[in-house]
C-alpha cells in the first residue's frame, strides 16, 4: 500500500512539472536571460547539481572515497585505511538539456548508465528555479553467490530516481533541494528494497574560482524494515571553465546515490566520516 501511494506521488510530481515546463519554458526573451553557473559542475559531492555542460561535450569524472577517520593519525584519517571506493565515470551533452553517462564504481563493481534532463532553466525574470530530473540504473557485477540461491540477473539491478529544484540566488550564492526514490530487485533478509529521500546542496563562491559546498541527504524507510543513515558533506572546490577539483569529507562511501541512501551505516555524529575528492574534465567534441 505504502508503495503505491508512493508510485502515485512521484507520477504526481513529474506530471505537475511537466505542466509547468509546458507552461513557463517558452522561448527566452531578449530581456530574460537565461541564469548560468549556479554550480561549478554537475556534480556537488556526491549529488547531482542542475548544471548540464553544452551540447556535444564529453564529462570525465574521477570520485575517491577513502576509509573512515576514526583511528586517527595511525592511518592518517583514513587515508591509507583499507575499503576505500572509488569510481570513474563518463557523461555526454547529447544537447543543451539532456546528458547521458556511464560510470564503474569498485564496491560491488557497479555498473552504472544514468541520465539527466533539464526541465526547467533558471531566468532572470520569469522562471525562479532550475528544475531538473536525474535517473540511473546500475548492474551489481559481483560473483552470482553473493545473491543466494534463487539467483537471476534481475537480482543484480537497482534504480534511482530524483527531481532537483535549485536557484541561484546571488553570484556567490545557490542552494537546491531534491527528493529521490531509490529501489534495489534484491536485499538481504530483513531489508527494506525501497527508500525515499530528501536532501540539500549549496554553494558559497569566497573567490571567482573557489567554492565551500555542502550537502545533506537523509533517507526515509518506506516498510521500515531497515535504518540507513543521514549523509553530510562539506568542502571546497576549485573550478575554471573545463575542470573542477573537489575536496570535501562525507559521511557515505557508496558513491553512487543508490547505495548511499539505501546502505549507508556511517554516523556523523560519532565522527564516522572520510576523506574524498572529486575531478571532473569536460572536452567539447
Amino acid at each position: 500500500m505504502k508503495k503505491s501511494v508512493l508510485l502515485i506521488f512521484m507520477l504526481l510530481i513529474f506530471s505537475y512539472s511537466s505542466s509547468i515546463a509546458q507552461e513557463t519554458e517558452k522561448p527566452v526573451k531578449e530581456n530574460d536571460n537565461l541564469i548560468y553557473s549556479s554550480f561549478e559542475s554537475g556534480i556537488l559531492i556526491d549529488n547531482q547539481t542542475n548544471i548540464i555542460p553544452d551540447k556535444r561535450t564529453l564529462e570525465m569524472l574521477i570520485q575517491h572515497r577513502f576509509g573512515t577517520m576514526e583511528n586517527g593519525f595511525s592511518d592518517l584519517f583514513g587515508i591509507y585505511a583499507p575499503g576505500t571506493n572509488i569510481r570513474i565515470g563518463f557523461n555526454y551533452s547529447i544537447i543543451d538539456r539532456l546528458m547521458v553517462g556511464y560510470g564503474l564504481t569498485k564496491k560491488n563493481m557497479y555498473s552504472d548508465f544514468q541520465l539527466k534532463y533539464a526541465l526547467l532553466r533558471q531566468t532572470e525574470n520569469r522562471i525562479p528555479v532550475a528544475v531538473t530530473l536525474y535517473g540511473n540504473a546500475a548492474i551489481d557485477s559481483r560473483n552470482k553467490e553473493d545473491f543466494g540461491v534463487n539467483y537471476s540477473f534481475t537480482n543484480r539491478l537497482s534504480y534511482f530516481g530524483q527531481v532537483i529544484v535549485g536557484r541561484k540566488f546571488t553570484d556567490w550564492l545557490s542552494l537546491q533541494v531534491q527528493g529521490s526514490f531509490t529501489h534495489y530487485n534484491s536485499v538481504e533478509e530483513n531489508t527494506d528494497w525501497d527508500k525515499i529521500g530528501v536532501g540539500i546542496n549549496g554553494r558559497v563562491k569566497v573567490s571567482s574560482q573557489s567554492s565551500i559546498m555542502f550537502q545533506y541527504d537523509y533517507p526515509i524507510s518506506i516498510l521500515d524494515r531497515s535504518e540507513s543513515k543521514p549523509n553530510l558533506g562539506f568542502g571546497y572546490e576549485i573550478a575554471t571553465y573545463t575542470h573542477s577539483f573537489q575536496i570535501y569529507v562525507s559521511t557515505a562511501q557508496g558513491i553512487i546515490p543508490q547505495d548511499n541512501y539505501m546502505y549507508n551505516q556511517n554516523d556523523f555524529t560519532k565522527g564516522e566520516m572520510m576523506f574524498g575528492f572529486t575531478i571532473t574534465r569536460l572536452f567539447g567534441l
